[in-house]
C-alpha cells in the first residue's frame, strides 16, 4: 500500500493505494462504490490482469484515503485525474463499482467499465419517504440523536464532511452525463441487483451511444462471482 497527497481546492487529501505492473503499456484504474474500498475490488480482481498496470484506489473518505471537505462527484472526479496525473499512469480502462461508476464516467477514459453503476434516480419506497419527512420534522428541534435514527445504512458512522457528501451524491441524476460520454463502455449488472436495478443498467448502456450490456447473475456486488468473465470481456476489447 502506498499514499500520495494531493492538493485541490486547498485541501490536502492523503489518498491510499496499491498499484502493479507499473511498465505495463496499458493501465486500467479500478474504482469502488460508496462505503466500501480498495480491498473489495481486489478481492475480485487481484491477477485478472497480470499482463497490465493495474491501479486500486480508496476514494476520499474511504479505506486509507482521508477527507475533511464536503464534496461532489465531481469534485471526486478532479481529485482522482490529480491523482493520475501525480502518480503517472494514463489508464486505458478506468472500472468504477455503484458510486465509482459515476467517478469513473465523469473521467472519460478510452474504455469505461461499470459495475452496477449509480447514476439514475429510482423512486424511493413508501417507508423511506416516511423516514426523510420525520426527520424533516424533528430536526428543528434539536434532538441529536435523531440523526442516528434516520440515516441511511450507507451514512452511518460518517464524519459531517461525508454525511453531507453522501446527501450530494445518493440522489443525482447522471443520465445526461451517461448520454454525453464518448466512452467505450462496457456495462456489467447483477440480475438481482435491488440498489441499482438491472433496468437502471439497461437505461445507462442505452444512453452511452458505444456500449455493451452483460447481465449477471447475482445483486449489487455481483462482480465478485463473475470477476473472470469480467476480467475476459475487458481484455477482448483491449486486443
Amino acid at each position: 500500500m502506498a499514499i500520495k497527497e494531493i492538493i485541490y481546492k486547498e485541501k490536502i487529501f492523503k489518498l491510499s493505494y496499491e498499484l502493479y505492473n507499473p511498465n505495463a503499456q496499458k493501465a486500467i484504474l479500478i474504482l469502488h462504490g460508496w462505503g466500501s474500498n480498495k480491498e473489495i475490488m481486489k478481492q475480485a480482481f487481484d491477477k485478472r490482469f497480470e499482463e497490465y498496470c493495474v491501479v486500486y484506489l480508496d476514494l476520499p473518505g474511504f479505506g486509507g484515503s482521508s477527507n475533511d471537505m464536503i464534496l461532489t462527484t465531481v469534485d471526486y472526479a478532479s481529485i482522482v485525474q490529480l491523482f493520475i496525473e501525480t502518480v503517472g499512469v494514463n489508464p486505458t480502462v478506468i472500472m468504477g463499482h455503484s458510486f465509482g461508476g459515476k467517478v469513473a464516467t465523469l473521467l472519460n477514459p478510452p474504455c469505461l467499465v461499470l459495475l452496477s453503476s449509480a447514476g439514475v434516480v429510482t423512486k424511493k419506497p413508501w417507508s423511506v419517504k416516511l423516514k426523510i419527512a420525520t426527520f424533516k420534522f424533528l430536526k428543528p428541534l434539536g434532538m441529536k440523536k435523531i440523526r442516528e435514527l434516520f440515516v441511511a445504512p450507507d451514512a452511518q458512522g460518517m464524519s459531517h464532511e461525508m454525511y453531507e457528501t453522501f446527501k450530494n451524491v445518493v440522489d443525482e441524476d447522471f443520465e445526461d452525463n451517461f448520454a454525453q460520454s464518448k466512452s467505450r463502455a462496457l456495462c456489467f449488472w447483477g440480475k438481482e441487483d435491488t440498489a441499482t436495478p438491472l433496468y437502471t443498467g439497461e437505461k445507462i448502456a442505452n444512453l452511452i451511444k458505444n456500449s455493451k450490456f452483460y447481465p449477471l447473475d447475482g445483486d449489487h456486488f455481483f462482480f465478485l462471482a463473475n470477476a473472470q468473465f469480467i476480467a475476459d470481456e475487458i481484455k477482448k476489447d483491449l486486443d
